[in-house]
C-alpha cells in the first residue's frame, strides 16, 4: 500500500514548465526540417516530394506513350485513354482504403459531365501525343494553364497577381517558341491539341 501511494503522488506530480518549453522546441524543430527554404519562401519537404512524384510519373506515361504509338504500332487512342482511367480508378480505390485522402460526394450529373470531359479530353491528349512530337505535346499541356486562367478570367471573374501574371507571360513564351522551332509541327497534329486544350480547359 505504501508502494502504491508513492506511485500515485508521483503520477499526479506537476511537470515543470520548462519540459513544456523544451518540447514545444522539439515540436517546432522537427516541423522545421520537414520544411526546406526555396526563394525565401518554406516548403513542406512532403509537398515537395509529391511534386517531384508528378513530373517524374507525368513525363515517364507520355514517353511510355510515345514508344507504344510510334515504335510499336499501337494506333488505338481510346484503348489507351480506357487504360489510363482504369488504372488510375484503381489507384484512387486503393489511397481510399489507406484512408490517404477523404473521399467527397458529388452530385451525379455534374459527375457524368466531368467524367465525360475528362475521357474526352485524354483521348484528345493521346491523340495528338500520335502526332506531334514529345516537346510539342508538353507544350500542349503547359497551354492548358494560361486558358484556364483566362476562362476564369472572364466567366467567374477571378482576378490573379502580377507574379502569376509573369509567370503565364515566361509560359506561353515558351510554348511559341517550342511551335515555332518544331519541325513536326502538322495541321492535324495542331488541330488535336487545339481540341485538347478546349476540352481539359
Amino acid at each position: 500500500m505504501h508502494f502504491s501511494k508513492n506511485r500515485s503522488r508521483s503520477h499526479n506530480k506537476e511537470v515543470p514548465a520548462e519540459d513544456f518549453y523544451y518540447s514545444d522546441n522539439f515540436e517546432k524543430e522537427r516541423k522545421t526540417i520537414r520544411r526546406l527554404n526555396i526563394f525565401g519562401k518554406m516548403v513542406e519537404l512532403g509537398t515537395l516530394g509529391a511534386l517531384t512524384l508528378s513530373v517524374v510519373s507525368s513525363v515517364s506515361i507520355v514517353v511510355c506513350n510515345k514508344y507504344l504509338i510510334t515504335n510499336l504500332g499501337f494506333h488505338f487512342a481510346t484503348t489507351l485513354t480506357c487504360g489510363h482511367l482504369a488504372v488510375t480508378a484503381l489507384f484512387l480505390h486503393l489511397a481510399k482504403m489507406l484512408k490517404w485522402f477523404e473521399a467527397k460526394s458529388l452530385e451525379f450529373k455534374p459527375l457524368i459531365i466531368f467524367s465525360v470531359l475528362n475521357g474526352i479530353s485524354i483521348g484528345f491528349l493521346n491523340l495528338s501525343l500520335g502526332f506531334n512530337s514529345v516537346g510539342f505535346y508538353q507544350m500542349t499541356k503547359l497551354a492548358i494553364i494560361p486558358c484556364t486562367v483566362c476562362l476564369q478570367s472572364l466567366f467567374y471573374s477571378k482576378r490573379f497577381s502580377s507574379s502569376v501574371k509573369a509567370a503565364l507571360a515566361v509560359l506561353l513564351l515558351g510554348v511559341g517558341v517550342a511551335t515555332v522551332t518544331d519541325l513536326q509541327l502538322n495541321f492535324l497534329g495542331s488541330m488535336l491539341s487545339l481540341a485538347a486544350i478546349v476540352t481539359t480547359c
